[in-house]
C-alpha cells in the first residue's frame, strides 16, 4: 500500500476528551504495515492545540511526516500541514467535526455541555451520565481519558468547543494528499462534514466506517485512513 513522500513518522492527535492510548490503537497497526513509526500525542489539558502543534513541529525537524488525528486532532493536523509547506507529505484525518467556526456543530455543543456538567456535577456523576448514553467501548475509552485529564478537563473541552477548524478557503489551499475517514452513523461527527472536506481539498479521498467497526477494533480507523491516502 504505497504512500506519497518518504515519511518515516506519523504523528497522530487524539480527539476531544480522548487520549494518546486511543489514537495509538487507531493508527499504529496501519502505519506499521507501511513502515511508518507512530507517535501518539498525549493531550495537554492546559492547552490542547498548542501541545499538538508543538509535537508536530518537533517531529518534523527530522524530515517530512504524516500528520494525523481524530476529530479536533484531524482538524489540527490539516491546519498544521497547510501552515508548514513541505513539512507533511500527507494527512490522515478521521471524523472531522466541523468546518471553520463551530456554529452549533454537534461535537462543539457536546463538548461545551460536558464541560458545564463537569463543573456543576463533578467527574464521577458526569461519567455516570456519559456511560448511560454511550456504547461500552466508547464509555471505557472516555472514562480512562477523562480521569487522566481531570481537573483540567472542563477547560480542555471548552477549548475544543471554541476551536476554529480549517475554513473552506484553507481546505482548498492545502497542497498535500489527505486520507479522510468518516463514520456513516456518528451524530457527533456527521458524515456530511467529511464529504464536504473531500470536495474542498484538492487531493483527497474518503473512506467510511461504522461506529460498531471502531468499537470492535479501533485500528479500522487507521487502515481506512491509509487506504484513502493511498487512493489520492
Amino acid at each position: 500500500m504505497p504512500l506519497p513522500g518518504t515519511a518515516k513518522i506519523a504523528v497522530v492527535l487524539p480527539g476531544t476528551g480522548s487520549d494518546a492510548d486511543f489514537a495509538r490503537r487507531a493508527f499504529t497497526r496501519a502505519c506499521t504495515a507501511i513502515g511508518v513509526e507512530t507517535v501518539a500525542v498525549e493531550p495537554d489539558a492546559a492547552g490542547i492545540v498548542a501541545g499538538y502543534r508543538a509535537a508536530l513541529d518537533r517531529a518534523a525537524t527530522a524530515g517530512p511526516i504524516l500528520a494525523g488525528g481524530i476529530s479536533i486532532g484531524a482538524a489540527v493536523a490539516v491546519d498544521w500541514a497547510r501552515r508548514h509547506p513541505g513539512a507533511a507529505c500527507g494527512v490522515l484525518a478521521a471524523l472531522p467535526a466541523w468546518t471553520g467556526k463551530a456554529n452549533g456543530a454537534p461535537a462543539a455543543l457536546s463538548a461545551a455541555l460536558t464541560a458545564t456538567k463537569l463543573r456543576e456535577e463533578g467527574l464521577d456523576a458526569t461519567i455516570a451520565h456519559m456511560r448511560a448514553s454511550s456504547p461500552e467501548w466508547l464509555a471505557d475509552a472516555l472514562e480512562q481519558s477523562w480521569r487522566s485529564q481531570w481537573p483540567d478537563l472542563p477547560d480542555a473541552l471548552d477549548e475544543a468547543a471554541n476551536y476554529v477548524s480549517p475554513t473552506v478557503e484553507e481546505l482548498a489551499a492545502l497542497d498535500v494528499p489527505v486520507g479522510l475517514v468518516g463514520a456513516v452513523d456518528d451524530p457527533i461527527h456527521p458524515l456530511t462534514v467529511a464529504q464536504r472536506w473531500v470536495q474542498l481539498l484538492p487531493n483527497a479521498a474518503l473512506h467510511t466506517v461504522r461506529l460498531a467497526d471502531i468499537g470492535a477494533d479501533p485500528a479500522v480507523v487507521g487502515f481506512e485512513a491509509v487506504r484513502a491516502l493511498a487512493a489520492c
